[in-house]
């Protein structure tokens, strides 16, 4: 839960004490041999240097940002073989996903955590994840081999990722007849994209004590105010639809606002777009930092607070039913 004023939270229900900030590291890492169509090669445009990488790290580190995010998937394990390299004996809070690959079965799973754990350098996992809901993967089955992996030692804490609120509740009762509770779930979430406000993920986050970990929580750079109908990002990203039509119109008037909010605080509209979703109760936003420059322009979001008007004029200029 978190601590009104302060710059650490609690995971879930868990002892595991995390920065209100994350690393997103979907893009670290050697993705040469990365499939051309796996998003951690494509959406972002090339990835950075090992050196570049290795500073980003340092930067956050220095700045108090303690939790890390990667997954299997993310470049076939090129991503967590990263984020093992440049954390071994750091003390750092590393959280991962399985499956490994988009049609496999749930039996699988303990086979890819010792993968994960080979690869990321660790002996347990403070935050094991599903990475996403699969009709090949029945959810109580998965819950009771996360169980099986809490009981060994290998993974301290369980976590969803892209689960409806039907679906974690689900994963919650199961958790629940081994004695666990669901710590978190994982969904995108921004100013651009509220779905987790009236779909009723968040809401049944705050009911069982789950934090909802928000990914794209700039909307693949939307917020930044570096992008406009003359220029418009490389990559899959140019084919988001904040980038699209009308929805630059729109775009427009929200970094306007966001400059707005941001000049009283000397930030940028990044981190306002950040601090606005830090000020959400139990919501840990983890945008990617491929570099020391935009982990520094992440950090900083801690740094700073949002008045409540500020709070409210963001959420009602980027509310869908807002005329």
């Amino acid at each position: 839960m978190s601590e009104p004023g302060g710059q650490l939270m609690t995971l879930g229900r868990t002892d595991i004490r995390v920065s209100r900030l994350g690393i997103g590291a979907m893009v670290w890492g050697d993705m040469a041999a990365a499939p051309r169509w796996n998003p951690a090669r494509n959406v972002y445009g090339p990835t950075s240097s090992l050196e570049e990488q290795r500073a980003a790290l340092e930067v956050s580190l220095a700045a108090g940002v303690n939790f890390i995010d990667t997954a299997a998937m993310y470049g076939k394990g090129a991503s967590e073989r990263r984020v093992g390299e440049l954390t071994e004996g750091i003390d750092v809070v590393v959280a991962t996903k399985f499956p490994f690959g988009f049609f496999s079965r749930a039996s699988s799973l303990p086979t890819t955590l010792e993968g994960s754990l080979a690869r990321l350098r660790r002996t347990s996992i403070d935050l094991y994840q599903v990475h996403f809901p699969s009709r090949w993967m029945s959810i109580p089955t998965l819950m009771n081999l996360m169980a099986d992996a809490v009981d060994t030692g290998k993974v301290r804490a369980v976590g969803v990722s892209n689960y409806t609120a039907d679906q974690m509740r689900t994963a919650h009762t199961e958790l629940a007849r081994r004695g666990l509770a669901l710590t978190s779930n994982q969904v995108q979430y921004s100013l651009l994209h509220r779905d987790p406000e009236t779909d009723g993920v968040l809401d049944t986050c705050r009911k069982l004590g789950v934090t909802l970990i928000a990914y794209m929580p700039l909307a693949s750079g939307a917020l930044t105010g570096k992008y406009s109908a003359a220029t418009r990002p490389a990559g899959w990203r140019r084919y988001n639809r904040s980038f699209r039509g009308r929805n630059l119109v729109d775009l427009a008037r929200v970094v306007g606002l966001l400059n707005e909010i941001g000049s009283r605080h000397d930030r940028s509209p990044s981190q306002v777009a950040l601090r606005w979703l830090i000020q959400q109760n139990d919501v840990l936003p983890i945008p990617g930092a491929k570099n020391a420059r935009q982990a520094a322009q992440n950090a900083a979001a801690l740094t700073f607070t949002l008045d409540d008007e500020e709070v409210q004029a963001l959420s009602d200029a980027t509310n869908p039913a807002t005329p």
